[in-house]
């Protein structure tokens, strides 16, 4: 049986709107909307979706970066959300995040030496000479030179800055990283040496991964299991290929089908999703995705359970297998 690292069951998280001066009623962005997931050790699981449907919000409730409204939180086995701010602290040395911009990620006035010393600082980890050691060992580990310490953020290339970003994330020897659109800010020619980086990294330490994008390309390369969010909701979650072969939420094969197939001897029929996106802060009754869905019928007015049909492979839709 398979090592559960994180444990996520019904987490919400929502965002009051402020009201005005004619309005009673209070209304809510619902961001992330009952989600729930496993994240097993040593695996790469990808959660995907289109911009606006909750993922770097879950990223961020996930890690207490923004309180969750309700919901729970596992992480090896411990309640995250119970924890005291001390038990908190030690938790969170296990748990790590890359976030999408390098730069803005990284204090402008600090040297690299001083960010990948800052959080073993605040770990309490060992003398000042066994930090510079660990800081050492750090930038070796990423690509970087021992001579990069002393430089400042802005006279480093975007990737560079990246790398920087991944090492003071392993500071302190994580068991997960939460990777937050890492390589989207990147050049396409960069975009491969740090998924390289990140794989090489994994194998190395043992590390657990939860790898958020929208690039489907990026999700297909270095992704164990992929989970499709729409709207604040999972609505499929299966292993890589599994969901590449077969995806059976409407939505999913609208995504996996607006993939240009280069070289390929068939011509794929296009998924147009018809309508906008709706508001989070009134989304639809029941399947959230049924407003633009071409198979909807009257039970989509309902709401469907994400549940299993086989080997693993999750959908939260009435209609599946159609």
């Amino acid at each position: 049986m398979r090592e559960t690292v994180l444990n996520v069951e019904n987490l919400v998280k929502w965002f009051p709107v402020k009201r005005g001066l004619m309005s009673w009623k209070k209304k809510y962005i619902k961001a992330v909307d009952g989600v729930s997931f496993k994240v097993y050790r040593g695996e790469t699981l990808g959660l995907v979706g289109e911009s606006g449907c909750g993922k770097s919000t879950l990223a961020r409730a996930v890690l207490r970066l923004v309180e969750p409204t309700s919901g729970k939180i596992e992480f090896k086995g411990a309640d995250f959300l119970k924890a005291d701010n001390r038990t908190l602290l030690a938790m969170r040395k296990r748990m790590q995040i890359v976030f999408q911009d390098p730069y803005g990620s990284l204090h402008p006035k600090m040297r690299v030496g001083k960010i990948l010393e800052e959080p073993l600082i605040i770990s309490g980890y060992g003398n000042a000479g066994k930090r510079r050691e660990r800081v050492r060992k750090l930038t070796g580990l990423v690509g970087l030179k021992e001579e990069h310490i002393e430089r400042f953020p802005h006279e480093f290339s975007g990737g560079q800055r990246q790398r920087i970003v991944i090492a003071r994330s392993l500071a302190t020897n994580p068991d997960l990283i939460i990777c937050d659109e890492p390589v989207s800010a990147l050049d396409v020619s960069v975009r491969s040496q740090i998924l390289n980086l990140l794989e090489d990294l994994q194998e190395e330490f043992g590390l657990t991964y939860l790898f958020i994008s929208h690039d489907l390309s990026v999700v297909e390369h270095i992704c164990d299991r992929i989970a499709v969010m729409y709207l604040g909701k999972i609505v499929e979650l299966a292993e890589k290929r599994e969901l590449f072969t077969n995806p059976v939420h409407p939505y999913t094969q609208a995504l996996l089908f607006a993939v240009p197939m280069i070289g390929s001897k068939t011509r794929q029929k296009r998924i147009v999703l018809e309508g906008d996106i709706p508001s989070p802060a009134d989304p639809p009754e029941g399947c959230r995705f049924h407003t633009r869905c071409r198979y909807a019928v009257d039970i989509c007015r309902t709401k469907p359970e994400l549940r299993d049909i086989g080997s693993d492979h999750l959908v939260a839709c009435h209609l599946f297998g159609f």
